[in-house]
């Protein structure tokens, strides 16, 4: 389930925000879930968010800006996304109600941005003519950085770039665990998924993400775009692309 949220600034002027504006973001997110139905986000703890997966995933933001050292400089009072949720259909108005009118603050330690929910729109299943287990072939273009890695010997990750053959490996091990994790180990061990990179005309792109700067948990991790998906893989379980 797809939404595309557009946000305009409380503020009109200048709004300025962190180049790693993805764990605010994220927050934001999730604070609007938790603030909407206890019973809900405590049902998203329990399935998904308190075990390293978080069943929902956004884009990047699309609006102008300029890169001013670590921050954005956002040049219109307006910006989209698009965040996905692994939901049965019939949360569509559920999920609609929790963002409408909501605010989302995009801040850290340096600056602070605060935007109105101008409106949530649905986007379209693209899977929505096929049936439920069919074998289903398509191409994907990631919308934001695709993080991909492996744990060395002194416990620290090497990511690995679309052109390392673990890449695609990686990322159906990180699919059978969610599928485990929101079904079973039977399902996600028995479920049918092939996954290749396509390279486009642009040669591959990464982008160095920093998760809580500034604070004592902050991490950093090395994302990529400019590649496709060839994926193949039963309807039903596509809810993680």
């Amino acid at each position: 389930m797809r939404f595309s949220i557009q946000l305009i600034a409380i503020h009109s002027g200048v709004n300025i925000i962190s180049l790693n504006y993805q764990y605010a973001l994220s927050s934001a997110i999730y604070r609007i879930i938790a603030k909407g139905d206890a019973a809900y986000a405590s049902f998203l703890h329990e399935t998904g968010y308190g075990k390293g997966f978080k069943f929902f995933t956004f884009s990047q933001i699309n609006c102008p800006f300029k890169i001013e050292g670590d921050r954005m400089r956002l040049l219109s009072n307006e910006l989209n996304f698009q965040v996905a949720f692994h939901l049965p259909q019939a949360a569509e108005n559920f999920v609609k109600g929790l963002f409408q009118a909501e605010q989302i603050d995009i801040a850290d330690k340096k600056s602070k941005a605060s935007f109105r929910v101008k409106s949530v729109e649905s986007l379209p299943n693209p899977l929505q003519q096929h049936k439920d287990n069919e074998i289903v072939n398509t191409q994907l273009k990631p919308l934001s950085p695709i993080v991909a890695g492996l744990q060395n010997d002194k416990g620290n990750y090497d990511f690995l770039s679309p052109d390392d053959e673990r890449f695609t490996q990686s990322l159906i091990y990180n699919w059978r665990s969610k599928i485990a994790t929101c079904y079973d180990e039977e399902t996600a061990a028995g479920a049918l998924l092939i996954m290749e990179v396509i390279s486009m005309k642009n040669p591959f792109k990464s982008r160095l993400i920093t998760i809580k700067a500034d604070t004592a948990a902050e991490t950093k991790i090395r994302g990529w775009m400019n590649f496709g998906l060839k994926v193949t893989g039963r309807d039903g379980l596509w809810s993680w692309c």
